[in-house]
Order: structure tokens, then sequence, then C-alpha cells
């Protein structure tokens, strides 16, 4: 039995899909429409009373046919009542009018010209329940009534003979006069449904077909799209090589849906497919496009190879407890969330929506409105990290210099981790407010350090990519050394590999305006795979930082050694000083000596902490406090030094550096 119902419940779902349908009006414009329309058939009611009257109906009889068209408008006026049920009662009202009007005037000819004035009047729903209405109430009342009382229905012999056989041309005109104002809409709407560029659905008719298969209670699907590094398409091969592009996308995504799924370009290069039968359907379209996505694109007779992140959600995952309007939101919504993962995760995939995810953005977006004041509320404290030459051995050595680290302490949230709010600032712009923030802060402190101690103190401090491609960027640094009487060698700003993706030509340009104010460049991460060593010939530097990662595996010796000892025996052709981050073992330690590294940083020589907490002196040799530096790694844990699960890597300074740090840099 059940299978039985099942089976009806799909015929009827395919037999309404298939109706004609307008545009789903908005609420407010609607219900602005029905209450005319409404006022109309009230109006229509009073007049055929009066005009029975003054056509010797009778009173009795005319208040019966004023009566019989109100009533329906009893339907039609509770705002409580679904939208079909209100306009279908206002279409009784009105086809009603209209088959009085005939009785009153004996089925005289242009009593029946009202049918079609009726038809161009629901026409303002938008909606095929109207139209229905009034093809039904003709079929009734010409076929039937005409039968019994062709006289009053009809005025001409053959019809009064043939009742049945003109209501068919009846119905025949009403039916025609119904299908050429539904394709008049249809006609409209493509010119504002649909993607000027890709033909595609544009977001409005992806949100109102989204509702109606919703309002159906069927089982969908939502497949949201994103081109990877679509920006750089348009910027390194211009415009029209970027629509290229998306024409060639939106054919792949086609050819991976059936007729009945939608496919809709959201704006740039963002898609989003509806695909009907829930989460196993739309994740074997995504499959699909993405194994399309292996052949390269032709473009300008040249292949271009092109990947995507994709998000999914379905029916399943909603609350279940809102309008069809607003699951339709929540359904596009969970699948862009979705989408924003699988960017998170290393873009090229398909990640499926899960709860976690709404509560996790809901947590990111308290998150930045709180980093938004927490400058102002002095939240923020910059901690230093010494930079030793470990190459003595005199038992004390002073540092050659100070790496300033950014941390944020929440009044609710305790320590949050770099890693977090990091890439929020940078996404908002508040990274350049902070940035120079730390700037002054760091200069300000190398000069106090520099009084204090009787000789220069430098001090380094991370450069985002936001920040270097600001106008703002070499005033930002002039004025915070002008501020703080620091001599500009004194100061090394890094910048990690990532920066160096975007633009190489232009960071580099950056690069040497701030190296001709005085200050010192390093390349901070070096190696974990974004630039190579000939960029080092290309580049305006003075300093090359080896990541922690290939330090960690020195003492297992292989690859690492020989990609460790060629960094920096070309440095050292180059002129430049070579920096290890991540030291933490004596072990470690022997082996960058054997391969002349100069400078080393890590938990081996000091961790970070406050300007307050930092000696004048750091220890060469600290192996005896390897229990100490097993504890500091674990407080340290809840400061932003912790392994990465998106990368696998650490920060040996515990969090992101003071102006911040490339979302790509483990922090």
């Amino acid at each position: 039995m059940r299978s039985l119902r099942e089976a009806a419940r799909r015929h009827a779902g395919l037999a309404f899909s298939v109706l004609p349908r307008g545009r789903m009006l908005p609420d407010e414009v609607w219900q602005r429409r029905h209450r005319a329309i409404v006022r109309v058939a009230g109006l229509q009611a009073l007049v055929l009373v009066l005009f029975g009257a003054f056509s010797a109906q009778g009173v009795a009889a005319s208040l019966a046919g004023g009566l019989l068209v109100a009533a329906p408008l009893l339907l039609a006026l509770p705002p409580s009542s679904s939208r079909k049920l209100r306009s279908g009662a206002a279409s009784v009202s009105l086809f009603l009018a209209s088959t009085v009007l005939v009785q009153f005037w004996s089925g005289q000819t242009e009593a029946h010209f009202h049918f079609f004035v009726m038809v161009g009047l629901v026409a303002l729903y938008q909606d095929w329940v109207p139209f229905s209405v009034g093809l039904l109430i003709v079929v009734v009342h010409h076929g039937l009534l005409g039968t019994l009382f062709p006289g009053e229905v009809y005025d001409h012999h053959a019809a009064m003979t043939h009742p049945w056989r003109w209501m068919v041309i009846h119905a025949g005109f009403v039916l025609a006069a119904s299908a050429t104002h539904l394709t008049s809409w249809r006609l409209n709407e493509q010119q504002g449904l649909r993607d000027a560029l890709t033909g595609l659905a544009n977001r409005t008719q992806l949100s109102e077909f989204l509702t109606r298969v919703l309002s159906r209670r069927d089982q969908v699907g939502v497949l949201f799209v994103d081109l990877d590094d679509f920006k750089n398409v348009n910027d390194s091969r211009g415009h029209a090589a970027g629509d290229q592009l998306l024409l060639a996308v939106a054919e792949r995504l086609r050819a991976c849906v059936r007729g009945s799924d939608l496919v809709a370009r959201l704006g740039g290069d963002e898609f989003a497919v509806v695909i009907h039968g829930g989460a196993a359907p739309a994740r074997r379209v995504g499959e699909r496009f993405l194994a399309s996505l292996a052949q390269p694109v032709d473009v300008d007779g040249q292949p271009l190879h092109v990947h995507a992140s994709l998000g999914t959600a379905d029916t399943a995952t909603l609350c279940g407890t809102l309008s069809e309007l607003d699951t339709a939101t929540e359904l596009l919504r969970n699948a862009d969330l979705a989408m924003y993962w699988a960017k998170a995760a290393g873009k090229n995939r398909l990640v499926a929506y899960s709860p976690g995810m709404s509560q996790a953005a809901h947590d990111k977006a308290s998150l930045r409105e709180d980093l938004a004041h927490a400058l102002d509320a002095g939240q923020l404290e910059v901690h230093y990290q010494a930079t030793v030459d470990f190459r003595k051995d005199n038992g004390l050595a002073q540092p050659k210099g100070y790496e300033a680290l950014l941390r944020w302490h929440h009044p609710e949230r305790g320590t949050v981790p770099p890693l977090e709010f990091i890439p929020l600032a940078e996404a908002s712009g508040d990274i350049l407010a902070i940035g120079a923030w730390v700037l002054r802060t760091a200069t300000a402190q190398a000069a106090t350090w520099s009084t204090e101690r009787g000789y220069p103190v430098s001090v380094a401090v991370n450069l985002s990519a936001v920040q270097l491609a600001s106008d703002d960027i070499l005033h930002t640094v002039r004025e915070a050394l002008r501020e703080n009487d620091l001599r500009p060698h004194q100061l090394t700003l890094e910048v990690t590999e990532s920066v160096l993706v975007d633009d190489l030509e232009a960071v580099s340009a950056r690069l040497a305006q701030l190296r001709a104010a005085g200050v010192l460049v390093a390349i901070d991460d070096f190696g974990t795979g974004y630039s190579s060593l000939s960029y080092l010939r290309r580049l305006p530097v003075d300093t090359v930082k080896i990541d922690r990662s290939f330090v960690t595996d020195l003492a297992h010796g292989g690859s690492a050694t020989t990609l460790v000892a060629s960094i920096i025996e070309l440095a050292r052709s180059l002129g430049l000083d070579v920096v290890a981050e991540g030291v933490e073992t004596e072990q470690q330690a022997q082996v960058l000596r054997e391969l002349s590294c100069t400078y080393a940083q890590g938990y081996l020589y000091a961790r970070p902490q406050p300007a307050r907490e930092v000696a004048s002196h750091v220890p060469d040799h600290v192996t005896s406090r390897a229990t100490d530096h097993v504890a500091g790694r674990a407080a340290d844990r809840v400061t932003g030094s912790v392994p990465s699960q998106a990368t696998g890597q650490v920060s040996d300074a515990g969090g992101a550096t003071a102006a911040a740090v490339s979302p790509s840099r483990v922090l």
C-alpha cells in the first residue's frame, strides 16, 4: 500500500511539474494585487444585483445572483490561508460573475466576452490555479447548464441544439487565452531569470525553483560550486578569457545533470545546481563534475587547467520548522558553508554539509566582530622570541634580535590561537590597523631595549600579503621608525613565501621600496613549496628563514639535510643570512652547525615571552632543560603553536608574527 501511495505521489508530482507556472511573486506584490482583485469581485457582485433588478430578473433572483458571486470571497479574505486557496476563491467569484451575467442577459453573445476579461484579470496572480478555475466553470456552465437551460446560456439555435459541442469551442477559446497569458509571462521572465553570459538560471530563478520543489516536499540536494583561483585567470589572461572559461564550465555542469535538475550561475565564478533525489545524486553530480575538470579547457587556443571547490547539502540537513522560502535560503546557505570548508581543506574537492559547520560559521562571525574591537579594548599583546647566533659557545649569548609575535587575550574565550584570528583580520581589513599598531609597539620596544642594554637591538615583524599590497605600508614603516627613533637597519620585515604566488614582480618591487628605506627583508618559512631556490636571486632580501619542518627532519638525515645544505650554500653565495626556525634539540643544532648555518630560533633557546619577561641573554646550551621544554610545548598549545591539521606544520614562535602572516602559514 505504501509503495502505491509513493508511486501515486511521484506521478502527481510529475504532473504538477509540467503545469505552466508564473513567477513566485514577492509577498507584498501578491497581497497588493489580491486586494485589488477582491475589490473588483465585490464590486461585480453589487453591480450584478443592480443589473438584475433593472433587467426584470426580480429582486430575489438579483440578490441570489449577487450572493452567489460574493460568497467565495469569504475564503479569499483570511490572510492565514494559502495563496492558492485565496487566489482560487477570488477566481471562482470572478468567473461566477461571468456566468450570472450570461444568465441575466439571456445568453447574449456579448455577455460571454466577460469570461475573457476575467482571464486577463486573474493573470495578475501569475499562477495556473486561477486559469484552471475559469476553465472548469466554463465547462460546467456551458455544458451542464447549457443542456438544462439552453436558452439562458446561448442565444443561437446551433448552440442550443448542441450545447456540449459549443462548450468545447468556448472552453478552447478560454484555454487559448490562458495559454497566451502564460506564454507571455514565460517570455518576459526569461529576460529577468537568465544569466546574460551563460544562459543558465540566475539567482532569482534558482530561489523560486527551489522554493517550489520544497513546497512539494521533494527530496533534493544542492551543489554549490566555486572555481579555484579564478581571479588569476582574469588578471593573467584578461576578462575575455575568463568569460570563455565560465562558458566552458557552464557547459560541463549542464552535461552532468538531468533535464529535471536546475543549473544556475549566481555571479562571478559561483554556480549552484538543484538535484532531485537528495544527498546521493548530488554527490554523484559533484564527482562527475570534478572528473570533467580533469580535462583542460581550451581558452584562446591554449589549454587551461581549472579546479573547483564544491559543497553539497540536502533536505535531510534542514531543521524542518521553517517556511518553504526560509528552507530554500537555509539549504543554499548550508551548501555554501560546505563549499568554504572545501576551500579551507585544500580546494579541488567535494565536501558535504554537516550541522557543526553552521555553529562554526556562527562562532567565526562572532569572533570577527569581537576582533574589530580587540585593539581598542587592549586585548592584543606582543610577545618576543629571541634569534641567537648558536655557533657561540660561551654559555651566554646575546640575541641577534627578536621576532615579534601577536597574542589575543579574549575576555571570554581566553587566548585565541592566531590560526583562528589572523585570517579573519586579513579578510576584514582589520589587519592594517593591527599591523600598524604592532609595528609601532615592536619598534618602540626595540628602541627601549637598545637604550637599556647599550647596544642596538633588532626586531623582526611579519607582514601579511594584505599589508604588503597596501599603498600606505611604506609610510607606516617610516612613521614607526621615526616616532621611536629607531634606526632602519634594526627593523626586519618578514614575508612568507605565499605572498610571492600572486605577483612576484609586484612583490619584488614593493620589497625593494622597503629596502630602499633602510629596513631589512626576510623570507619566512622558506622551502614550504611556494617558491624555489632560483627565486632568491630575483628577490631583494637579506635573510632566509628555513622552515621548521625541515629542521625537525634533520635528525633523521636524508633529503631534509640535503635541502637545508643547498639553501645555506646558495644563501651564502648571495650574501644572505640564514636563520633556522624550530630548533628544539641539541642534535638538530649540531647538524646545523656542521652545515655552517649562522642563526637559530626555537624552544631550545627561548620561548615567546612578553617584553617584561625577556632576558638580555639566552643560554646557548639548554639540554638540561628538556623537561621544561616539553612542558613549555604543552603550555603553548593554547597560544597557537600546535600542529595544524590543515598543513601539518607548526610555528616555533607559537603563533602568528606580530603584523600577521598569510593564512597559508600555519600559526
